[in-house]
């Protein structure tokens, strides 16, 4: 069973853009993408929060993402946030799987 946490990164002025800017430019990012049982680590942008950055962060299970949680990079990932004074909201879902005779129609 997957799961997908949006993580929205608030911060002043454009904290969480440059916050985003930096985990890509110094490969945290890219070092996440590659771990084992990641699905999807993406940015976003909302048009109607200039000092929000959404995170889309997908994983295979819970084991995968308890890995995650215990690597040295959180810690990287931490001591950025506290650099650029973000605050997060985080949700969390699951992936419900499905059969084919669980599927219906929208009209």
């Amino acid at each position: 069973m997957s799961i997908t946490i949006n993580i929205f990164y608030t911060g002043e002025n454009d904290n969480a853009t440059r916050f985003m800017q930096e985990m890509e430019e110094c490969g945290i990012a890219d070092k996440i993408r590659k771990e084992s049982g990641n699905l999807r680590y993406e940015y976003y942008v909302p048009v109607n929060d200039k000092h929000t950055i959404l995170l889309i962060d997908s994983w295979e299970n819970e084991e995968a993402l308890a890995f995650h949680h215990a690597s040295p990079m959180m810690k990287e990932i931490s001591e950025l946030r506290e650099k650029y004074d973000l605050h997060m909201r985080v949700e969390q879902y699951t992936k419900v799987e499905t059969n084919e005779e669980d599927e219906f129609i929208r009209k």
